[in-house]
């Protein structure tokens, strides 16, 4: 599936989950799925615990982060030598 049409699959609703990012049809913010995907959990688990979404939606998660990323940056503290 293509980044554009992974896109789709997220919504930015004012009226929905505060106007944050969701999986378009779900109130599941996409900083949850990235949060998970960060902490180390796989893809198989995050659909074990979350099983009205798919594969897909977990792409468009990473899709998502990925064009928000080019569009701002985060300060990332510089690791001191010990």
């Amino acid at each position: 599936m293509e980044r554009n049409e992974l896109l789709k699959r997220i919504s930015i609703d004012p009226n929905v989950c505060f106007g944050k990012p969701c999986i378009r049809g779900h109130r599941i913010w996409v900083s949850l799925i990235l949060d998970l995907l960060a902490s180390g959990m796989r893809v198989e688990q995050i659909l074990e615990q979350y099983p009205q979404l798919s594969r897909e939606d977990i792409l468009a998660c990473l899709a998502y982060g990925a064009e928000m990323s080019r569009e701002r940056f985060v300060e990332v503290p510089l690791e001191r030598p010990a």
